[in-house]
């Protein structure tokens, strides 16, 4: 129980920092467009859409990789009491730190 309390909270946490870096980068690429009056969807909104978006396209990618390779992966994946699916699991974790790697490979081409 106190096992997937902690990772529960951990996961909440790495969801929210990436959200965080999601505003961040968004606000930067994107333009104020605020002053021609149309409807504009909250920051936060954008970037929950961009993480699950990201999260389904590597999960998709695995799934055919998977079935393309016929490798044999468990169904579920038991970690500190908690059982998931460990290509979901794994696609949420790439798309929770893929805006940190942006940033290094953003400031890696600076240099």
């Amino acid at each position: 129980m106190t096992g997937s309390l902690i990772l529960g909270s951990v996961i909440f946490l790495l969801l929210i920092i990436s959200v965080r870096e999601r505003i961040r980068l968004r606000s930067l690429r994107e333009k104020d467009w605020s002053y021609i009056g149309e409807g504009k969807a909250s920051p936060i909104s954008e970037a929950l859409t961009g993480l699950i978006g990201v999260a389904g396209g590597i999960y998709l990618t695995l799934v055919v990789l998977t079935t393309f390779l016929e490798l044999q992966l468990p169904e579920l994946v038991n970690l500190w009491g908690v059982s998931l699916e460990p290509l979901a699991a794994v696609s949420i974790f790439l798309a929770l730190i893929q805006p940190y790697m942006q940033r290094v490979l953003n400031a890696w081409r600076r240099l």
